[in-house]
């Protein structure tokens, strides 16, 4: 693994990569506020096929919009997924008379964020649809429990065939369904020799010298297994292919394949492998494809699929095309000629579109201004200014100075984004208190500047939650400053318990799960019936906690380790988080 970069901090490094990544495709324009890139050219009569996750995972998303592939993409931060309000305005920005399917692979923060974005957008009358890919087979199905399967690079030949048949004409429910029945017919694995560097971050987990990993994610989780020493080339393929084939294991026995069934293999390089070492790759893997699995595959697509940064790693997908045309309307030639159509995307190479380029001040597009949010005054909670705003500079500060250690903790569970999501967020607000958002003592308006942050600034799957959780609970607060005479705690007992009702439409974690739910909970329900003071405390005996429980949702399932074992996992970061925020709400008042 390289630990040297070019750019040495992630700071604005997500918007550059975008502004230049348009340039090879004339047709393509960049909406730089909310990081979506979308093709101008979408006919309105064709279904929108919509996209998106984590940076770091380049071409994907950005580099598959053009011409028979993504009708528009949206970028979160490395690793992180974009907000809703980020993926709203991708929905917006390609409209179609037929539709919108929204397809992402099977991570928390993309789901919430989509599901949310699809969910809003169908109110309003759009006709939406979303689908979750899961090909990862490393976790096994008793594992993967609620989470399910994890998605790897065999996301991208679903966006293949679903815009090959969205291009040519297809109607919202067949390229839906040719996408559920494609995403459901795919088995992968990845193996990893070291772990991707992300510029600006200092934890990273490493491999041995001696180490080969199997099972790994493409945001530095753990793998199902470490091999070593480090086998032979050969018996590293016969591993992974037999993870993914082996009809007789009951809990990655995914895809049946029967003789004759036609297939396809995507092999995708993380980054950092070499363009001769993914040749050979190649070729023995479809040297034991067929002497030991009678598989013949109809399609090879190998190269930079979805990348892990610079991690020198490498993800196998195998697809039964033929099992994929019983369960839609398409046939078996039809699909792959859905596959083999030509497009103006990083799917076909680097060298992009040859037309002429535009110039490139008319692909970037500013985002509507968005009007002020009006608080109405006889619905808002009015306090000290002084004290709302000593409470709210100490949690953004105490949280400020927590991030090494959330980040740290976050890496060992899961993507490392925690820490800096949250700081992100506090110094936004710092930033809105400098400005003047407290001086008025009005709740509702800090409420509505926190909604705006989180929507606009904050990814990944805490950000989801965040979301949900702030709206939520400032249209309780509204809608009950009736009971404000009966006192403050009362008030913010019942609006934390509603807020937290219609968080779980969205989650089922609760406590127990080691999430940031484990500290949430807690405080609203103790909020109900006892003293701010109590309630702070049940937050931090919550986060406490989390370090003795086994995960059950989100990245860190996969690592499989903590009270079950026997042992002490880290303090959840997300409960940790809510924990620091809360106490330094408390320490704030005084």
């Amino acid at each position: 693994m390289s630990k040297r970069h070019l750019f040495t901090s992630p700071d604005g490094l997500v918007p550059k990569s975008l502004r230049g990544f348009i340039t090879y495709n004339p047709s393509l324009s960049l909406d730089p506020d909310n990081r979506i890139v979308f093709d101008t050219t979408h006919p309105k009569s064709n279904v929108s096929i919509i996209s998106g996750g984590g940076s770091g995972h380049e071409p994907a998303w950005a580099g598959y919009v053009g011409e028979n592939m993504l009708a528009a993409a949206v970028q979160g931060d490395i690793f992180a997924s974009p907000s809703t309000k980020q993926i709203l305005a991708g929905i917006e920005s390609v409209p179609s008379d037929k539709g919108t399917i929204l397809v992402v692979t099977n991570y928390t923060g993309d789901c919430l964020h989509f599901g949310l974005a699809g969910e809003k957008a169908s109110a309003a009358g759009k006709k939406t649809k979303m689908i979750i890919c899961g090909d990862d087979v490393s976790v096994g199905k008793k594992k993967g429990g609620m989470v399910g399967r994890r998605g790897l690079a065999g996301q991208i030949g679903v966006l293949k065939v679903m815009g090959g048949a969205a291009g040519q004409g297809g109607s919202l429910d067949d390229v839906y369904d040719l996408g559920v029945a494609f995403s459901e017919q795919i088995v992968s694995i990845a193996a990893t020799l070291d772990h991707c560097h992300v510029p600006g971050r200092t934890e990273h987990g490493m491999l041995q010298p001696d180490e080969v990993e199997i099972g790994t994610g493409p945001h530095n989780e753990p793998g199902y297994q470490k091999l070593s020493p480090q086998p032979t080339p050969e018996a590293l393929v016969g591993s992974i292919l037999k993870y993914t084939l082996d009809q007789n294991d009951p809990a990655r026995a995914y895809v049946k394949f029967n003789p004759g069934d036609e297939t396809m293999l995507l092999v995708s390089n993380f980054g950092g492998m070499s363009h001769l070492e993914m040749g050979a790759l190649v070729d023995e893997l479809l040297n034991q494809l067929e002497a030991d699995w009678n598989i013949t595959p109809e399609r090879v697509v190998s190269g930079f699929l979805e990348t892990s940064l610079n991690a020198p790693a490498f993800s196998v997908s195998v697809i039964n095309v033929t099992a994929a045309a019983k369960n839609c309307s398409y046939s078996v030639e039809q699909i792959k000629s859905f596959f083999d159509v030509r497009t103006t995307t990083s799917w076909e190479s680097v060298a992009g579109s040859q037309a002429k380029r535009r110039p490139r001040a008319e692909q970037i597009v500013k985002a509507p201004k968005e009007p002020a949010k009006a608080v109405d005054e006889s619905r808002d909670l009015k306090v000290d200014p002084k004290v709302l705003a000593s409470m709210l500079r100490k949690a953004c500060q105490d949280l400020i100075q927590a991030e090494p250690d959330l980040t740290k903790w976050d890496t060992v569970m899961g993507d490392g984004d925690c820490g800096e999501t949250l700081k992100t967020g506090a110094t936004c607000l710092l930033a809105a208190l400098d400005a003047g958002v407290a001086e008025s003592g009005s709740v509702v308006k800090v409420l509505h500047e926190l909604e705006d942050i989180v929507e606009s600034k904050m990814g990944g799957t805490l950000g989801g939650i965040l979301g949900i959780f702030f709206v939520s609970l400032r249209a309780a607060l509204e809608a009950n400053i009736d009971k404000a005479s009966q006192g403050l705690e009362p008030l913010w007992g019942i609006a934390l318990t509603n807020a937290l009702a219609s968080l779980r439409r969205y989650t089922p974690a609760k406590v127990g799960d080691r999430t940031v739910m484990d500290a949430l909970i807690p405080f609203a329900e103790t909020m109900s019936k006892a003293t701010f003071a109590d309630s702070v405390k049940a937050a931090a005996d919550g986060a406490e906690g989390t370090k003795t429980l086994t995960p059950k949702l989100g990245r860190a399932t996969y690592v499989g380790a903590g009270s079950s074992d026997g042992g002490e996992l880290p303090p959840d970061p997300g409960a940790w988080g809510a924990r620091v925020v809360i106490e330094g709400l408390l320490a704030g008042m005084k």
